[in-house]
């Protein structure tokens, strides 16, 4: 991957403007690239967070256009914010995380000198990772998102379940009577999904997952389809509200009737992760999987 790494001459820095800790993490980070002789560029929210005068681009779509690696600094929501701005870029991004649990990030900030070091060697790898769409008409407004994570449909702040039709293919599945329904990605199934009881599926696996929320009835369970399937959620309640949200971002309230349809997105996000990491290796290190001695 020397060859690849050599490729990598301008790096773009965006950081979680929410986040404090991310302006030493953003300034170290400027400063090692440019050491290895690479040229610093970032998005106006982080040239003000921490005080860099690099080349600055508008937003997070403009500056993947105009580099060759992108690195993130925050959680998995940023992450994911990011995924969602340059959808269908062939910019890889490297998470740098800065706290909270992170499947996203793949670099914890301690280790950011070691980790740029071995990119600047070539020690590293590209991983495709596919995005879910959902469109329809809400109230009787049109509404389309992408998403890497989730596609969630769900209850209000009111305490009363919800009602779902949910067909695959034109064929119904189910009426979910809950607190909703999650449609994940491969990716986003360590995410929302998870907490909810949903299995954990390879990032590189072909399927959603669709994982009720506090079903009413104990049978219903997590389903796993085909990624090249069409899933289709109709609201069937009125009151309470019926939201929908991709990648825990509000989206629309559905109506009585609305129905929206979710689906594989032709966009894809690449990211970067060490040769030496594995998706096996996150979940043994973050979810504390130590198994039993004999």
């Amino acid at each position: 991957m020397k060859k690849q790494a050599d490729k990598i001459k301008r790096v773009g820095l965006i950081g979680n403007s929410d986040k404090a800790a991310c302006a030493d993490s953003v300034r170290k980070a400027a400063r090692l690239i440019q050491r290895a002789g690479r040229k610093v560029l970032c998005d106006a929210g982080t040239a003000r967070l921490a005080g860099l005068k690099s080349s600055v681009c508008g937003d997070a779509a403009a500056l993947a256009r105009e580099v060759d690696l992108l690195l993130v600094f925050g959680g998995d929501g940023t992450m994911l914010h990011v995924a969602r701005e340059i959808a269908g870029s062939a910019t890889p991004m490297l998470g740098v995380n800065i706290g909270g649990l992170g499947f996203l990030t793949a670099v914890p900030s301690d280790e950011m000198p070691r980790a740029l070091a071995r990119v600047w060697r070539g020690d590293f790898k590209y991983e495709s990772r596919v995005l879910i769409e959902v469109g329809g008409r809400c109230q009787g407004r049109r509404v389309h998102e992408t998403a890497l994570n989730d596609i969630v449909v769900s209850r209000g702040g009111i305490s009363r379940l919800i009602k779902l039709d949910v067909s695959v293919d034109g064929e119904l599945v189910a009426r979910y009577h809950g607190d909703g329904l999650i449609i994940s990605s491969p990716t986003g199934s360590t995410a929302y999904s998870l907490a909810a009881g949903g299995p954990i599926v390879s990032p590189t696996a072909e399927v959603f997952a669709l994982t009720p929320i506090c079903p009413h009835t104990l049978s219903n369970r997590p389903l796993i389809l085909p990624l090249a399937s069409t899933i289709r959620v109709k609201a069937i309640s009125s009151p309470p509200a019926t939201i929908l949200s991709a990648d825990g971002q509000f989206v629309a309230e559905l109506g009585a009737g609305d129905e929206v349809t979710i689906r594989r997105s032709r966009g894809t996000v690449r990211l970067m992760h060490l040769a030496d990491s594995s998706f096996l290796e996150a979940l043994r290190r973050k979810l504390h999987w130590r198994g039993a001695y004999l």
